[in-house]
């Protein structure tokens, strides 16, 4: 009962408390990733200056996944404005069919989506973007102090004299990120994988802002399950659309997602081997769990979190069991 109350109580700090605790999960994400690049300029220039190009380096990196981001979806808003007319025929084909049926869908729009509707998702956008805003500074503000204090804060914790935590802790972070990065290296060239593939098939069927799908199947791929979900779903979409048969659509859909499930369930495991094996049904709870707690930003970092987790739980032996419980199953490590 002790167990459980805590437990419930450290989901509902979290969740109450993500304004904290979400930025923070994002600057030791980053610092694992920049920390090794830190740590040659330092051991060459001065710490300052090479925290300076450290954080350059990781504006303009950051910087460039957003901007191709909002190309890739102000692109397809634009073809969306200026191919109205399709979209427009295709939506009064499908309200027919459905008044057909005996769902009056002029009603339902009447209700529902309606002048103030509009303004509410004006509004809701503009504040996501000064959230996103907010957390970015925040986030960047925790990386610069971290970098700056890392080397201390491991020096204070390997001279910890009451029992192993200290150095347990140290070596857990590094190796933390070194799996980290790991991660990230192997999502990123599956990323680029399906990028192109969807590009190419897109090119193939003749949709168009083909490479402006392959665009967001990149990216969307960062967030495992959701993210494929959506970007084979879109696309799908401008198929009914630019075709007119559900027959080309579903051809499309279909070829999608074998294209997701063979990047993601075959190459991806044997390019990532057992170091980042984890139980499946922990990686999609995982997902599900901190995108409820966090929306987007935890969808994303909630696998690296977990990685973070279990690899801590990995240095103790009271803990270990932890790990080898939620690795991947044992037919999969051998």
């Amino acid at each position: 009962m002790v167990g459980i109350s805590t437990a419930i109580l450290v989901v509902a700090a979290l969740y109450l408390a993500e304004p904290v605790f979400a930025p923070l999960a994002f600057a030791l994400f980053v610092i694992a990733m920049v920390w090794p690049l830190q740590a040659r300029l330092q051991a060459r220039l001065p710490k300052l200056v090479a925290l300076a190009i450290s954080m350059l380096a990781t504006v303009v990196v950051i910087g460039a996944f957003a901007w191709v981001i909002s190309w890739a979806f102000s692109r397809v808003v634009y073809y969306v404005i200026a191919d109205a007319a399709r979209f427009q025929a295709l939506y009064n084909q499908w309200a027919e069919w459905l008044e057909d049926h005996g769902i009056e869908v002029a009603g339902i729009w009447a209700e529902h989506f309606n002048v103030r509707w509009a303004l509410g998702i004006a509004q809701q956008f503009t504040s996501r973007i000064n959230g996103a805003l907010s957390f970015s500074v925040i986030v960047l503000i925790y990386v610069i102090l971290g970098l700056l204090e890392i080397d201390t804060v491991s020096r204070k914790l390997r001279a910890m004299k009451r029992g192993a935590a200290g150095p347990l802790l140290v070596d857990g972070a590094a190796t933390s990120g070194r799996k980290l990065r790991r991660y990230m290296l192997v999502r990123t060239v599956m990323s680029v994988v399906t990028g192109v593939l969807v590009w190419l098939f897109v090119l193939l069927c003749g949709l168009p802002l083909a490479a402006e799908w392959g665009v967001i199947a990149f990216v969307l791929n960062y967030i495992p399950f959701i993210g494929p979900f959506i970007a084979t779903i879109l696309p799908t979409i401008f198929a009914v659309a630019q075709f007119a048969a559900w027959e080309n659509a579903l051809l499309v859909f279909a070829a999608l997602n074998l294209i997701q499930f063979l990047v993601g369930s075959y190459l991806e495991p044997l390019i990532a081997g057992k170091v980042l094996s984890m139980s499946p049904f922990l990686v999609l709870f995982a997902v599900f769990f901190w995108t409820f707690l966090w929306g987007i930003s935890g969808a994303f970092i909630g696998i690296p979190i977990v990685i973070a987790i279990l690899t801590l739980c990995e240095q103790h032996p009271s803990s270990r069991w932890v790990a080898e419980v939620c690795g991947a199953p044992a037919d999969e490590q051998a």
